[in-house]
């Protein structure tokens, strides 16, 4: 185990959710002594006094910033100034507050909605800005994006070691299936079994199942992410990804399949599709910092649908 984090002060935005509790486990694993959680119950970041008030209360040497406000398809297109708003301030304002602090690095984790609406598969960090990202998660994708600008302008001119990293979709136990906020993958499994609790012959699915996407399992993603706290100190964004592309509608089927469902898959097509295609060239994150995801997606996926079916089942969910 690498000696990184034994005596370094550790702050975790978002820690209290999806992927911030897989980065706190992961944390745990490498025996970081001093870990601290700024959530939401206690600090909103979308206000400078309460993110001065951890800098001030909880003294990092680094920040890992995980909080952001998400959603699915239909989450952005319902709140695009929402999700600009708060997801460009908290960042913002975190990075100037920690660059004021001169504190020793800042972790700042950006989205795959950043990238062009038609980006080259497999998506290259060099492509990031040959154009427009998908127009209904554009405001979040852009608000992330400025973060990145940010870091980069913060190392060129103040020294200030801050680095980006691009996570593509992510799923596994403890994802989040509300049907108001939940992504793809939760939002199907919750579908499928519910469909299958109550007799439902049909489900109903966004879009035509053409386009096609990448996930990574959300253990995998906050290895990625603490590889690059301990070793990449460089002001290019890297992806993290797995590198599998698998389209919505083989994806609909999986899914169907592992959970038991066996009635009709009924597309609705005039919603929308969002991006075309979503696969990352993860070549990068190996290279700098010898990141490989390791769940298979099968697996992964049955790991999750039995999470989900387990907690259902206890009405915990």
């Amino acid at each position: 185990m690498s000696h990184f984090w034994e005596n370094r002060r550790i702050v975790v935005t978002g820690g209290a959710g999806f992927l911030g509790k897989n980065v706190l486990e992961g944390l745990k694993r490498r025996d970081a002594r001093h870990v601290f959680i700024a959530d939401i119950d206690n600090y909103d970041l979308t206000k400078i006094i309460d993110v001065r008030r951890i800098y001030d209360e909880l003294k990092p040497d680094i920040v890992i910033h995980l909080a952001a406000v998400v959603g699915g398809i239909g989450a952005n297109r319902e709140h695009p100034g929402e999700f600009f708003y708060k997801n460009l301030i908290m960042g913002v304002q975190l990075i100037e507050e920690g660059r004021l602090r001169q504190i020793e690095k800042f972790v700042a984790i950006g989205t795959i909605c950043a990238y062009p609406k038609f980006t080259p598969v497999p998506f290259s960090e060099n492509d990031l800005w040959d154009g427009y990202p998908e127009e209904t998660n554009a405001p979040y994708g852009l608000a992330k994006k400025m973060l990145l600008v940010q870091s980069q302008a913060y190392r060129q001119e103040y020294g200030f070691n801050s680095i980006f990293l691009l996570p593509v979709n992510l799923y596994g136990p403890g994802d989040n299936f509300n049907p108001n906020s939940s992504h793809v993958i939760p939002a199907l499994i919750k579908k499928c079994i519910d469909a299958k609790d109550h007799g439902d012959d049909r489900i109903e699915v966004w879009g035509t199942g053409k386009p096609t996407r990448e996930f990574i399992y959300a253990a995998d993603a906050a290895e990625g992410i603490l590889l690059a706290t301990e070793r990449y100190n460089e002001s290019e964004p890297v992806n993290l990804g797995s590198g599998i592309e698998i389209s919505i509608r083989d994806l609909v089927e999986k899914i169907a399949g592992v959970t038991g469902y066996q009635g009709e898959i009924v597309w609705d097509a005039s919603k929308p599709d969002g991006q075309p295609r979503r696969c990352l060239d993860t070549t990068r994150a190996l290279e700098k910092f010898d990141f490989k995801a390791e769940m298979g997606f099968d697996e992964g996926l049955r790991r999750t649908i039995e999470w989900y079916s387990e907690n259902a089942s206890k009405k915990i969910i």
